[in-house]
């Protein structure tokens, strides 16, 4: 394992393990390239959720800190997508060796 591993693993545990941030990541993944508007929107229309701008733009401070999210600034607009290759290091660091199900 590499010497910052432990770090980063750390860091993408405790960014999926709060649901609102698991509910940003699945607005963004049926639709990606969204604003903090669009995304606190949705979050209110789609799940009841009404956590204020601020509070979710920490949210994504934490899934970007955590690789999961990157943030493109387009003229006044800030652009949210998502990467989902830490997900990918993570299922290959701890691979399916038998598609058995468990007894």
């Amino acid at each position: 394992m590499e010497p910052n591993q432990s770090l980063r693993d750390h860091t993408l545990f405790k960014a999926l393990s709060d649901p609102t941030r698991r509910l940003i990541l699945d607005e963004l993944t049926e639709q990606d390239h969204q604003t903090l508007f669009e995304i606190q929107g949705r979050l209110i229309m789609r799940h009841g959720l009404t956590s204020s701008r601020q509070a979710i733009s920490q949210h994504l401070a934490v899934l970007e800190e955590a690789g999961l999210v990157h943030t493109r600034r387009q003229g006044r607009y800030k652009f949210h997508d998502l990467d989902t290759r830490p997900l990918a290091a993570i299922a290959q660091r701890w691979p399916i060796e038998s598609q058995e199900p468990y007894p």
